[in-house]
């Protein structure tokens, strides 16, 4: 009987982690066709505001479920309403995860609302930089312009969105992180582990 009660428990266990991760999933697909309203930055970077969901998901069950969080949602995006194609879900994955999983792993190694802030400058810095990156290796080939015309567009334009972009989802993350542990403790979903 003993040995009966861990093994169900850990299925439970299981099961609670990928109902979470599911739940999560279908609130960033929402989140992201809501935000299709909100009109894109220098008419082609579009604002998201999924990444505050994807951020707190990785800080209550870790970095794994950051990367799918990362994945999930932007696939649904790319086989139902997307119009980039496999080169926006690339992008998209990208950003997400160039944010997530630093401000994910820091806040894993010491999970205090002071590792948390850090953890997101550190996510939105990250961010900022490969996007930085991949937009000047992609970009050109997916808007069919010469390099130099993207290489002019990414201080005055890119580096503004995504530092943008990337604050104003680590500040939602930060105010919203405690209500949402809450909640999640209160429906038995959200582990005992996590700060809040």
């Amino acid at each position: 009987m003993n040995q009966i009660a861990p093994a169900a428990q850990q299925r439970h266990a299981k099961l609670r982690y990928v109902a979470c991760i599911g739940m999560m999933t279908a609130v960033c697909y929402v989140i992201t066709l809501l935000c299709q309203f909100i009109p894109p930055f220098a008419g082609f970077l579009s604002f998201d505001l999924k990444d505050v969901v994807v951020v707190i998901g990785s800080f209550i069950f870790g970095p794994l479920a950051g990367l799918a969080l990362a994945v999930l949602p932007s696939f649904l995006e790319f086989i139902t309403y997307s119009t980039t194609g496999p080169v926006g879900l690339l992008m998209n994955i990208l950003a997400t995860a160039a944010f997530t999983l630093p401000a994910a792993l820091i806040y894993k190694h010491d999970k205090t609302r002071r590792n948390a802030i850090i953890g997101l400058v550190v996510g939105v810095l990250s961010m900022t930089v490969a996007m930085l990156l991949w937009n000047y290796i992609v970009t050109p080939g997916y808007m069919h312009v010469p390099r130099d015309v993207v290489a002019a567009m990414l201080v005055p334009t890119f580096l503004p969105f995504n530092l943008v972009k990337g604050s104003i989802n680590a500040l939602l993350a930060t105010v919203l992180y405690k209500p949402v542990v809450g909640a999640l403790r209160r429906a038995g979903l959200a582990p005992a582990h996590c700060e809040g």
